[in-house]
């Protein structure tokens, strides 16, 4: 029997037109659709590309644990990924909903991680959040000969410092429960003006606001920073 491919689908940062066509065309053929979602939230993934699934199409829902204690997660993905593995052995095409782009801090890494040497594996790329931001804060990220660094915002106070340091322009993904930390960061270094704040970007509740204006703490899942290079 031959074997089911596995598929990578990015499906963008929120809002569904920025879905590609090829990722439209592969969800329209009708392979079965995997996904993640954390605490018992509801997939944003699924839900930005529901009027492209087939009805009554068989779902497999990898659900992680409300706190992301890493073993857990482990715990969790080896599950899904035998879910997704005897599907594929039966010949049937997996396709896997991942925000953004499946190898931008996606979850599908960790899957692929655990299936890519054993099935024909395709990746289809999508729209990252902070290109999204970007548009959605009408800033240029870089231009001509400038660097631009993407960070993880979990990263500690002295690494994310340096690395500030050493570029141009800057996103700061994964913000969260990171906010305040980074603030001050930002602060010391004398970046706090230039930072921008973006919520949910390009979805119906999209916010942008320069963070000195932000009067939080704590951030939404779906939130980032940008630092355009200085004028």
């Amino acid at each position: 029997m031959t074997l089911g491919r596995l598929l990578g689908v990015g499906v963008g940062p929120g809002d569904p037109e920025l879905l590609t066509l090829k990722a439209v065309r592969i969800l329209r053929e009708g392979p079965v659709v995997a996904y993640v979602s954390a605490g018992g939230r509801p997939s944003m993934a699924r839900s930005i590309v529901a009027e492209h699934l087939s009805s009554g199409s068989p779902e497999i829902h990898i659900a992680l644990p409300m706190r992301l204690v890493p073993e857990l997660a482990h715990a969790a993905y080896d599950e899904g990924a035998a879910r997704i593995g005897a599907v594929l052995e039966r010949g049937r095409d997996v396709a896997v909903l991942c925000m953004g782009d499946p190898f931008l801090y996606g979850s599908f890494a960790q899957l692929f991680e655990r299936l890519g040497e054993r099935y024909r594996t395709e990746v289809v790329p999508g729209v990252a959040s902070f290109t999204a931001a970007a548009a959605a804060a009408r800033t240029p990220l870089v231009g001509r000969s400038e660097t631009l660094a993407v960070l993880p915002a979990t990263l500690p106070r002295d690494a994310l410092a340096t690395h500030l340091a050493g570029a141009d322009g800057v996103a700061i993904l994964k913000l969260g429960r990171h906010l305040a930390k980074v603030r001050t960061v930002l602060s010391e270094l004398g970046l706090l003006e230039r930072a921008i704040y973006v919520e949910h970007a390009s979805a119906a509740d999209e916010r942008v606001v320069r963070l000195a204006d932000l009067a939080i703490d704590q951030a939404p899942y779906f939130s980032l920073l940008l630092l355009p290079p200085a004028p």
